[in-house]
C-alpha cells in the first residue's frame, strides 16, 4: 500500500506540475500577444522590411533648336505576386477565370511565345505561390500602357499581383553626333570588384542638375531573399533638370561628316572640328572621331580639348606680338635662307618650298615658312623672352578655356623662369613647337580675331530649365576686349584672308563663292605613343568666314597615320573646313554678305580634245548649241568660236606622235597605246604637257610622259 501511494502522488505530483507548466505558457503568450504584440511587430518589420532607393528621371540634354541629344526612356520589370489575397480568394476563382484571356492578351502583345506556353507558365508560378515571379524584363513604355489593360491586370495589384517596377535608359537620339561631348556612361569594374558608371562631357559637368533628388520606396523581403515592394509607402523623387545647349544639330551633322569623310579617305588616326560663333563664342558643334580596332571610327575621346604642339597655326600669335610690339611691318623683307636655317647645330625647315629666297613678312605667313617665324621669335625677343610669353597671357593661353567640360587638359606654355628654358625654346614657340595647346584654345583666338579683336569665353550650355521654366541662363562672356591695337587686328585679318588667296590655301579655296581667312598647320607628333622620327603628322586648319562679315570660326586639326601619303595642313584639314563652310554659307545665304565672285574663263575658250563622237553626245545632251567641222573624224578637239563651241579634225598619224593635250586620260591611253608607246602619267585631270612633241616620229619602244592638272 506504502509503494501506491508514494507512486500516487509522484504522478499527481508531476500532472500538477504539468498543468502549472501550461498555465504558465498560456500566461505568457497571452501577455506577449497582448501586452508586448506591437513591440515584437515592430521588431518583426524592422527585420523585413527596408527602403530601397527610387532613383529619379534624368532631366533632357537639348540643342539650341529644342532637339534631344540626350534623354531618358522609361521601361519596366513585371513581376507577379501568386500569394495575392485577391488571387487566392475562393479557391482562385479569379485567377482561373482571366487565365485564358490574359494568356491570349500577352501572346498578342508580346509576340515572343504561344499563348498555351503563357498559360503553363502562369500556371506553374500559381503552383509554386511564388512571391515575386518574374514575368517579363525591360518592357517598354507603350507595351505596358498596353498591359495594364489586360484581363486581370486591369484589375490592380491587390486583386491582380502584378507588381511593376519602373527604370530608365539613357538615350542619345541622334547617335553618334556629339556623342563624346553630350556624355557617355562608362561602365567598368573597380578595384572591390563593384560595377561603376562613370559619366563624361555634358553628362558629367551638369550631373548634379540632371539626376535630381532621389525618393525612398519600402520593400519588404519574402521567402527566397527577393523584396516585394510595398504599396503605398513611397517616397516620390524630384526629377532631373534639362539642360539647353548651345549646340546645332545641322551643323553637327555637317561637321562630323565632312570630318569623318576626309579621316577614312586618309586613313587617320584622330581627328577633331569645332565650329564656334564668333559674336558669341557659343559651340556650334564639336566632333570628335578616333579609329577603333575594327577600323571604323566613334567619339572615343574629346580630342577638342586635348592639348598638342599645334604647328604653324599658332604662327598668328608670333606674327601679332611683332607687330603689336612695333618690331616690323608686314612689307619688311626676310631672308628664310632657301627654307633651312642653322641655329646653333639645330637645323629649322620650312614644310613646303618657298618661292623665293627673301620674302616680305607677309608673304612668309602666307606661305607658313617656319625659318621666318623662328627668326622672328629669336631675333626679337631673345633678349626679353618673358615679353613674347606675355602675348600668350593676354590671349589667355596659359589657362584652360573654362568650357562646360570638365575633362579640359590644362595648357602648357613654357616660361622663362622654368628649368626647361633653353636656347632653342623661343624659336621653337615661333613656328608651334615647345607649346601645349589644345584645337578649342587655338579656335579662340582666331576667333577674336574675326571678332574685331574681342576674345569670348568659348561655351556649350545656354540655359538650364525644369518643367520648361528657366532656372539659369547663360550669357556670352568677354575675356578680353581688346587682343591688340586696331592697326594690328587689320594686318592680322589681311594676312589670313591672304593665305587664302594666295598661300597655303590657296587651291583649296580658290573656287569658293565667299571670301575666307585662315591658316595652315602641319606639326610633326611626338606624344609618347609617337616621336618625331616616326612619321606621324598632325595637319589644322583654323579660320573664319566670310571674311566681310564673320558669322562662324572653325578649327579642324587630325592625327595622320605614320608615312601618309597626304599630311600637310592645306591637303587633309583645309578641305574639311572648306566642306563645312560651303554647306554653311549655302544654308545661311540670307544673312551671309552677297558675294560676286571673279568670273573663270569659259572652259569652251580652252582646248578640250578626244574621241570626236564623245564629245558631240555631251554637248548635245546638255543642249548646248556647237559648230561642226570634224565631219566624221574619229578624233578633234573643241575651240572657241565666237562664244560657240566648235569641233575640228584632230590630225592623226599612224607614225607620227599624235597632239594628246587637252585629253582625258582615257582617250590618251587609247590612241597611244595603240602606236606601241609606253606611258607614263603624273597627276590628275586633264592632259597639260606631254614629253614628246606632237609631230614627231614615233621609234621603236618609245616611252611618253604625260603630265595631268
Amino acid at each position: 500500500m506504502e509503494v501506491k501511494k508514494d507512486i500516487l502522488w509522484r504522478v499527481s505530483l508531476c500532472f500538477l506540475g504539468i498543468v502549472a507548466l501550461s498555465l504558465f505558457i498560456i500566461g505568457k503568450a497571452f501577455y506577449i500577444q497582448q501586452v508586448q504584440g506591437e513591440y515584437w511587430k515592430s521588431m518583426s518589420d524592422s527585420l523585413h522590411l527596408s527602403y530601397r532607393t527610387l532613383d529619379a528621371d534624368r532631366g533632357t540634354i537639348y540643342s539650341e533648336d529644342g532637339s534631344m541629344l540626350s534623354t531618358s526612356i522609361p521601361f519596366f520589370d513585371i513581376h507577379i505576386d501568386f500569394m495575392a489575397d485577391g488571387l487566392r480568394e475562393k479557391e482562385g476563382k479569379r485567377f482561373t477565370t482571366n487565365l485564358d484571356s490574359l494568356s491570349i492578351g500577352l501572346s498578342k502583345l508580346f509576340q515572343d511565345q504561344s499563348a498555351a506556353a503563357y498559360k503553363k507558365q502562369l500556371q506553374a508560378g500559381y503552383k509554386k505561390k511564388d512571391r515575386y515571379y518574374l514575368l517579363k524584363k525591360k518592357v517598354s513604355f507603350d507595351q505596358y500602357q498596353a498591359l495594364r489593360t489586360l484581363p486581370l491586370v486591369r484589375q490592380g495589384r491587390n486583386k491582380s499581383g502584378f507588381i511593376v517596377e519602373d527604370m530608365e535608359k539613357r538615350l542619345t537620339p541622334f547617335g553618334l553626333l556629339a556623342n563624346r561631348t553630350i556624355g557617355l556612361a562608362r561602365t567598368y569594374v573597380d578595384n572591390n570588384r563593384q560595377v561603376v558608371t562613370q559619366n563624361v562631357g555634358l553628362e558629367k559637368t551638369y550631373d548634379s542638375l540632371l539626376k535630381g533628388v532621389s525618393g525612398k520606396r519600402l520593400v519588404r523581403r519574402i521567402s527566397g531573399g527577393a523584396y516585394v515592394p510595398v504599396e503605398g509607402s513611397e517616397i516620390e523623387p524630384e526629377n532631373g533638370k534639362d539642360i539647353v545647349t548651345t549646340l546645332d544639330v545641322n551643323i553637327q551633322d555637317i561637321t562630323q561628316t565632312a570630318l569623318m569623310r576626309m579621316m577614312t579617305d586618309n586613313q587617320a588616326l584622330e581627328g577633331t572640328a569645332i565650329v564656334m560663333e564668333v559674336a558669341t563664342g557659343k559651340i556650334k558643334a564639336i566632333a570628335n572621331l578616333g579609329l577603333m580596332p575594327d577600323g571604323s571610327y566613334f567619339e572615343k575621346d574629346n580630342y577638342a580639348l586635348k592639348t598638342s604642339e599645334p604647328g604653324s597655326t599658332i604662327k598668328l600669335v608670333t606674327l601679332m606680338s611683332v607687330l603689336e610690339d612695333k618690331y616690323v611691318t608686314l612689307n619688311d623683307m626676310i631672308d628664310i635662307d632657301g627654307g633651312v636655317w642653322m641655329l646653333n647645330g639645330r637645323r629649322i625647315q620650312d614644310a613646303e618650298k618657298s618661292p623665293k629666297s627673301h620674302l616680305t613678312i607677309k608673304e612668309s605667313f602666307e606661305h607658313s615658312s617656319n625659318v621666318a617665324m623662328a627668326k622672328l621669335a629669336y631675333t626679337y625677343y631673345s633678349k626679353s623672352p618673358a615679353k613674347f610669353v606675355q602675348h600668350y597671357e593676354n590671349l589667355h593661353l596659359t589657362s584652360r578655356t573654362g568650357v562646360d567640360l570638365k575633362e579640359e587638359f590644362r595648357p602648357m606654355v613654357k616660361n622663362p623662369k622654368r628649368k626647361d628654358w633653353h636656347m632653342q625654346t623661343l624659336p621653337s614657340m615661333g613656328f608651334g613647337y615647345e607649346v601645349m595647346l589644345s584645337p578649342l584654345q587655338i579656335l579662340m583666338i582666331y576667333n577674336a580675331v574675326a571678332n574685331n579683336g574681342k576674345l569670348m569665353k568659348p561655351y556649350l550650355v545656354n540655359k538650364v530649365e525644369k518643367d520648361g521654366n528657366v532656372l539659369t541662363a547663360f550669357e556670352p562672356q568677354v575675356l578680353n576686349e581688346k587682343i591688340c591695337a586696331e592697326q594690328t587686328l587689320h594686318q592680322l585679318q589681311e594676312c589670313l584672308a591672304a593665305v587664302c588667296v594666295d598661300g597655303t590655301a590657296k587651291r583649296v579655296f580658290k573656287t569658293a563663292v565667299y571670301h575666307a581667312a585662315g591658316k595652315t598647320g602641319t606639326a610633326k607628333v611626338n606624344d609618347g605613343n609617337f616621336k618625331y622620327t616616326d612619321g606621324v603628322y598632325q595637319s589644322s586648319f583654323a579660320g573664319y568666314f566670310p571674311v566681310e562679315k564673320p558669322k562662324y570660326s572653325c578649327i579642324v586639326v587630325i592625327k595622320n597615320k605614320p608615312r601618309s601619303a597626304q599630311y600637310l595642313g592645306g591637303s587633309v584639314a583645309a578641305p574639311v573646313f572648306r566642306e563645312i563652310a560651303d554647306k554653311l554659307y549655302a544654308g545661311d545665304i540670307e544673312d551671309m554678305p552677297v558675294y560676286i565672285a571673279k568670273t573663270a574663263t569659259d572652259s569652251i575658250k580652252y582646248k578640250w580634245s578626244g574621241y570626236s563622237s564623245d564629245t558631240k553626245n555631251i554637248l548635245k545632251e546638255m543642249n548646248i548649241p556647237f559648230i561642226d567641222s570634224a565631219a566624221k573624224e574619229e578624233w578633234g578637239y573643241v575651240y572657241n568660236d565666237n562664244n560657240t563651241p566648235g569641233i575640228k579634225a584632230l590630225a592623226v598619224n599612224e607614225n607620227q606622235v599624235p597632239d594628246v593635250k587637252g585629253m582625258g586620260l582615257k582617250d590618251a591611253l587609247f590612241l597611244l597605246e595603240n602606236m606601241n608607246l609606253k606611258v607614263q602619267v603624273k597627276g590628275k585631270g586633264k592632259i597639260i604637257n606631254q614629253s614628246l612633241a606632237a609631230g614627231q616620229t614615233i621609234g621603236k619602244g618609245q616611252t611618253i610622259m604625260l603630265e595631268l592638272d
